[in-house]
């Protein structure tokens, strides 16, 4: 095989293993070292409560972990012979990090030099004399960095399992049925594997 074939197929194959992490949580169990991160989890705590949660990864919106949970909590209310839930207790938690990296393409004129780098001091009429020294970095003349905050949501929620009519007076529940018949055209599954 050539060496630009063999480029391009590495190309190709990095290409789809990068596509493969640039989407969303689907609607999936959470198993450590799946295809992607994220996903439905739950524990029983009486039988008929539980403590379920859904994660996604920083390109799921915080509406689509939430949908997902619910989602989760009327199918585990159906799987386990009930007919509607209540949400006793509900959190949303916003996991932020955020990365500041020196843009890689950024040369100064002066970077030839190892350590050395100019050093200015400038006055301005409002906040009298000010420094730049470029090597412990400065907002006004600093490398340029590249800085980049990914959000990553996790919605976990307690519910208690009922048969039965819902009440109509309680905001706080849900038919099942009804939840997953409403969801169900927004949850998206994994992609097979080939």
């Amino acid at each position: 095989m050539s060496k630009h074939r063999l480029g391009v197929v590495a190309a190709l194959v990095l290409a789809a293993g990068l596509s493969a992490c640039a989407t969303p949580t689907p609607y999936q169990p959470n198993v450590h070292g799946g295809m992607s991160s994220g996903g439905f989890s739950e524990v029983r705590l009486e039988p008929n409560r539980f403590r379920v949660t859904f994660t996604g990864n920083s390109l799921t919106s915080r509406e689509t972990v939430e949908g997902y949970l619910l989602y989760r909590a009327a199918e585990l209310t159906v799987q386990n012979g009930y007919d509607w839930f209540t949400v006793v207790e509900r959190d949303t938690d916003k996991k932020s990090r955020t990365y500041v990296e020196q843009d890689p393409f950024y040369r100064p004129w002066y970077g030839g030099y190892g350590f050395w780098r100019p050093y200015w001091r400038y006055y301005g009429p409002s906040y009298g004399w000010r420094s730049w020294d470029p090597f412990w970095g400065d907002p006004f003349w600093a490398d340029r960095v590249d800085v980049r905050t990914v959000d990553r949501f996790e919605a976990t929620a307690e519910i208690l399992m009922s048969h039965g009519a819902k009440p109509q007076d309680d905001p706080k529940a849900f038919d099942a049925r009804a939840v997953m018949d409403n969801l169900r055209p927004r949850i998206r599954y994994p992609e097979p594997k080939n």
